[in-house]
This record gives structure tokens, C-alpha cells and sequence, in this order.
């Protein structure tokens, strides 16, 4: 029997506390009435058009995403403006919409940066910025591998475990050198690089890295840095916030999680790694 949406969304507050999130955040609900039932819930990072389709085309009544649809404050949402035009389908297909995002990275047990622990398989993973008053709340994660692997090795490991993208894995820092003690940061978690070194990181898994700070890390005795796709870190999150919601509402709602790749690049083209050192670079 489908459940009212107000019943579904305490479950998820309950999982991933909105006091959590960061005061610049849009968490929660963004469209949907709290008194319609839910019977199908669909769990994607990004609410794209794409996404949207599959909402309409499965019949989901509640989207939860990652990431927010309407992040900036907005004064309308008109069906002419992209994103405007993404509610109004989603309110017309009686469908609803709600956003788990830097409370969900938080969130301990069964959030972001802990699923991307544990689909590495890292072992004692604690916080690397705590948050509140439960030791396993926290922005990112450290924990160790079950044995140490080169860097080369380890990127290896990261590109298996994670969802495929154009961008693949890259690592900065000798692909020889052995690694143990891993950081992981869902999204854009180059900030973080001080408190991985502080937990005596030999490496840090994170997205969105710049070129001045990899290079300034490396001229000093620093983790390693992989970075990833910004979707790709986060992915992982999916199927456990589902499971966890099926378990919480006592498999009354029917779960799912999109197969969609919603990382924006779509087009790779490789070089020669192995001239990745001469210069002047050729043209």
C-alpha cells in the first residue's frame, strides 16, 4: 500500500538531518504535497530532463536527488526556464521532488561519503571534518585499505569500484608509491586536502581538483591526490540511501535507483601517456 509522502519524507530527515546541511544548501522538499500517497520512489545524483523521463516513464511518485534543482534562490519557475520547466513536468506527473545533499554527505551510517568508503572497501572509516555531536558525522571519510597497493594499483581499484565516465581515474603523485591509508570526499573536496594530510592520508579520493593546488601539493610530503567525476564519487550513495528507505518504511514503497550517467561529459579523446612527460608539448 503506498504511503503518504509526509510519511516518506520523516524517514528521510531521519536519515539525513536537514541541520546537517550547510547554510548556503536548498535540502528537502522542492515540490510534491506531503498528503499524496507514494508508492514508487526513484533515486538519482542530478534531477536532469533525462532523469525527469524516467521519473514519468516508470511512474515514480517521489525523485530524490543528490544534488539541487533550484540551488541559488529563485522568484519563479516558469515553464519556459529550464529548470522551471522540470517542476512543472514533475508537478503534472503528480510526481514529487526532494534534494539530499551536503546533509546527506554528512549524514553517518548511510551517506555519501560513507558509501564511497565502503565501496573501496576501507576499513575503520571515521570523519575527516566531524560534525555534531555523533562521532560518525562528518564531512569525508579515512579509513584503510585491507592491504597496502601502489598508487597505480589504487587508482585501479577506484576505477573498478566506481561508475564508468569519459574522464576515467587520475592520480597525481609517483604510481609506484605505496598506499594504505586512504581519504575519500564525495564532490568537490580539494579543501579537505590539510585534514587528509593531518590523518596521515597516504592518498585523497575527491573530484573537481584544480591545477595550482595538485601542483602545489606536489612539492611537498603530502597525500596523493585521484580525482574522479564529481557524479561518479557520488553514485555509490544511491543504492544505499534506497535500500535503507525500503528498510525504513518496511518495504511499503517500491525503490529504484537511475542508470542514467548524468556526468556532463560525453566525449573522450585519449593521448599517448607515455609522451605525458616530453615538453615542450607537442602540437
Amino acid at each position: 500500500m503506498p504511503v503518504p509522502l509526509r510519511e516518506v519524507l520523516a524517514a528521510l530527515d531521519a536519515r539525513y538531518a536537514p541541520d546537517l546541511a550547510e547554510d548556503w544548501d536548498a535540502v528537502g522538499l522542492v515540490c510534491g504535497d506531503p498528503a499524496e500517497a507514494v508508492g514508487r520512489v526513484l533515486f538519482a545524483v542530478d534531477p536532469t530532463s533525462a532523469v525527469v523521463d524516467e521519473v514519468i516513464g516508470t511512474g515514480a511518485d517521489l525523485l530524490v536527488t543528490h544534488h539541487p534543482l533550484l540551488l541559488t534562490p529563485v522568484h519563479g519557475v516558469p515553464a519556459d526556464d529550464p529548470k522551471g520547466r522540470l517542476v512543472h513536468r514533475l508537478v503534472r506527473a503528480g510526481a514529487a521532488l526532494f534534494v539530499a545533499h551536503t546533509n546527506a554527505d554528512r549524514a553517518p551510517g548511510c551517506g555519501v561519503n560513507a558509501a564511497l568508503a565502503d565501496v573501496l572497501g576501507l576499513t575503520g572509516a571515521v570523519p575527516l571534518q566531524p560534525a555534531g555531536t555523533d562521532p560518525q558525522a562528518g564531512l569525508g571519510r579515512v579509513g584503510d585499505l585491507p592491504e597496502p597497493m601502489s598508487l597505480r594499483a589504487f587508482a585501479e581499484r577506484v576505477a573498478a569500484a566506481l561508475p564508468v565516465t569519459v574522464g576515467g581515474v587520475r592520480a597525481a603523485g609517483d604510481p609506484d608509491r605505496l598506499v594504505r591509508r586512504v581519504a575519500v570526499c564525495g564532490g568537490s573536496g580539494g579543501s579537505l586536502l590539510a585534514a587528509a594530510a593531518g590523518a596521515g592520508a597516504d592518498v585523497l579520493l575527491t573530484s573537481d581538483l584544480k591545477h595550482h593546488p595538485v601542483s602545489d601539493a606536489a612539492e611537498v610530503d603530502g597525500p596523493a591526490l585521484v580525482d574522479v567525476a564529481h557524479f561518479a564519487s557520488e553514485w555509490p550513495w544511491l543504492p544505499v540511501a534506497a535500500d535503507v528507505l525500503r528498510a525504513d518504511l518496511d518495504g511499503r514503497v517500491e525503490v529504484a535507483v537511475s542508470r542514467l550517467r548524468t556526468d556532463p561529459w560525453t566525449h573522450h579523446v585519449g593521448q599517448d601517456t607515455a609522451a605525458a612527460g616530453d615538453a615542450p608539448a607537442r602540437r
